[in-house]
């Protein structure tokens, strides 16, 4: 059974940083592609970053130069350094895996499995 577990969203003020985790499990993690989605209340989810299995990385327009998206394989784990918070990045954050493709996509149904999602809130 694939099993996605974000960690690290939370409070922070703009201007601030967070790290947020995923940790995959029941799933090749080497394989495939992982990408990291964002909803806030009353939108759409959308598109924030994607990383392939050969780390290729692909960014929505809004976050370019303030997050980056990594991927530890041999920890099954994939990561979102958010630099530069602004009020506008508060939403749900979610993980997803794109189990068998080897480019990074940018819609929803595209993915196969995804987590539970983290709560980010950045004040102003």
């Amino acid at each position: 059974q694939v099993q996605l577990v974000e960690s690290g969203g939370g409070l922070v003020q703009a201007g601030g940083s967070l790290r947020l985790s995923c940790a995959a499990s029941g799933l090749t993690f080497s394989s495939g592609a992982m990408g990291w989605f964002r909803q806030a209340p009353g939108k759409e989810r959308e598109f924030v970053a994607g990383i392939s299995w050969h780390r290729d990385r692909t960014y929505a327009d809004s976050v370019k130069g303030r997050f980056t998206i990594s991927r530890d394989n041999a920890k099954n784990t994939v990561y979102l350094q958010m630099n530069s918070l602004k009020p506008e990045d508060t939403a749900v954050y979610y993980c997803a895996v794109d189990a068998s493709s080897w480019a990074v996509h940018t819609t929803t149904n595209e993915y196969d499995y995804w987590g539970q999602g983290t709560q980010v809130t950045v004040a102003s």
